[in-house]
């Protein structure tokens, strides 16, 4: 008797454990079960895409993506496979913080460089219940995106807060009519070191005719700094991590450029960059991230504004050859208060399909996933990139984004200051590294106090 209890007690409980099984997560949306059953994976009661009229809200943020791009790249696919599925752009006023903006919309899909501001306001909704409901293929993604995006929710468990939608590459253009003008020789495929880069530099800096021309443009300490991969701060403790070899060598390069005769104007202006290569046409070469430039540079065409541009390998140090410098992480992931979150990432499902990315492909973006063939149709459908050396763009390596600790933003102004310090207020490297080290440490101090340790 002793023995059929036993094993009446065994199937009853193996009938309760069953039934546990099969009922799969009931938590919030915002914490899914991390290892969700293999009965939820195969469950596919969800709406398919299309099947009803369905309008999904898109917000972009911190990252160039223009009006054309987003109906070439993200709406018309969408709405050309499913003629029910509308996606509509949220466009806020410029320079709107992001919390205010999530206080008066309600996004469905996010597009962003998984900016840690963003990731702060805890937007994103968490995608591995999604990828395993959905049946997604993580493996055909490139590592140095993916990793990149896990990387973010570092002190957050296995999240998963958005998936790459293209690797978004550093390049140097060059303006080959200010080449013409005087007299220099292009760039060609093989990749400059940066000491070669400023004897070209020198060489296109000058005055001619009222008309100031600078050689080079390459996003000040900022953009240098992705030569080597650099954070502003300490992944562990927060503190600014700028007092080092690596950005000492940073700060010494900022400072061999603005010493080249003539590249500060006379009006103290020192801040090269897009508008001034692109619109004023004075800056003989830019280095810069292909999405920063090539949709604006369409846009300028379509505007009836062109000149003779082309692509050049990005430069580096000549210990650091091939790589190039730190790719740029574009993502899309879904909101966490989306009505229509199974909808929303069937989008992304088709966003990250072979045709999906082979369209940003020929539009002017590297796609995110592994597949070689893409690459070789890159720009084919963008008139701003005919007649382009477009093999010049995959033309050395790039490297993996540095951790960026969620107070990095935040704390992003001191390194421009430093840079001025450097251009116009007459600071050593070592000063100013000094002053920039105590600013950002009082920001840091400030920001534990308003908003909290980081997660």
């Amino acid at each position: 008797m002793k023995r059929t209890i036993t094993w009446l007690q065994l199937a009853m409980l193996m009938v309760f454990l069953g039934a546990c099984t099969s009922t799969g997560n009931n938590g919030s949306p915002n914490s899914p079960d991390p290892h969700p059953s293999n009965e939820s994976a195969d469950d596919e009661d969800f709406k398919k895409l299309g099947a009803e009229p369905l309008e999904l809200k898109f917000y972009s943020y911190g990252s160039t993506f223009t009006d054309s791009e987003f109906a070439i790249m993200i709406a018309d696919p969408i709405h050309k496979k499913y003629p029910n599925v509308t996606i509509k752009r949220i466009t806020p006023a410029e320079d709107t913080p992001p919390e205010e903006v999530l206080t008066t919309y309600t996004p469905d899909i996010i597009f962003s460089s998984a900016n840690p501001q963003l990731v702060r306001t805890g937007v994103f909704q968490d995608l591995r219940e999604l990828i395993k409901r959905h049946h997604f293929d993580e493996s055909r993604l490139k590592p140095i995106g993916y990793d990149y995006i896990k990387s973010i929710t570092k002190g957050r468990g296995d999240a998963i807060s958005a998936l790459p939608f293209n690797i978004n590459q550093q390049i140097m253009y060059y303006n080959k009519d200010l080449f013409d003008k005087f007299g220099v020789p292009y760039p060609t495929e093989k990749q400059l070191t940066w000491d070669q880069t400023l004897e070209i530099a020198a060489k296109l800096t000058r005055t001619e005719s009222g008309v100031h021309y600078v050689g080079l443009a390459a996003d000040n300490l900022t953009g240098l700094s992705k030569s080597l991969a650099l954070p502003l701060l300490d992944a562990e403790t927060g503190d600014a991590a700028i007092d080092t070899p690596e950005w000492r060598r940073i700060f010494d390069l900022q400072k061999r450029i603005f010493d080249i005769p003539g590249y500060i104007a006379t009006d103290k202006f020192w801040n090269w960059g897009r508008d001034q290569f692109m619109k004023d046409q004075v800056i003989g070469m830019r280095v810069s991230f292909l999405a920063n430039m090539v949709g604006p540079l369409e846009e300028l065409r379509q505007q009836g504004v062109e000149f003779n541009w082309d692509f050049a390998p990005s430069p580096n140090f000549e210990d650091q050859l091939p790589k190039t410098r730190e790719a740029q992480i574009h993502t899309i992931g879904i909101s966490s208060k989306s009505p229509h979150q199974d909808e929303a990432f069937q989008v992304l499902q088709e966003l990250l399909s072979d045709e999906g990315q082979r369209i940003i492909a020929r539009n002017g973006r590297v796609p995110a996933i592994i597949n070689p063939e893409l690459e070789k149709e890159f720009g084919q459908d963008i008139p701003v990139l005919k007649g382009k050396t477009i093999q010049n763009v995959f033309v050395g390596t790039p490297i993996l984004n540095h951790y960026i600790h969620p107070y990095e933003t935040d704390i992003l102004i001191r390194l421009t200051e430093a840079t001025e310090d450097l251009a116009i207020n007459g600071l050593d490297v070592n000063s100013a590294i000094r002053k920039a080290t105590e600013a950002i440490n009082k920001d840091v101090d400030t920001l534990r106090t308003t908003l909290g340790e980081p997660y």
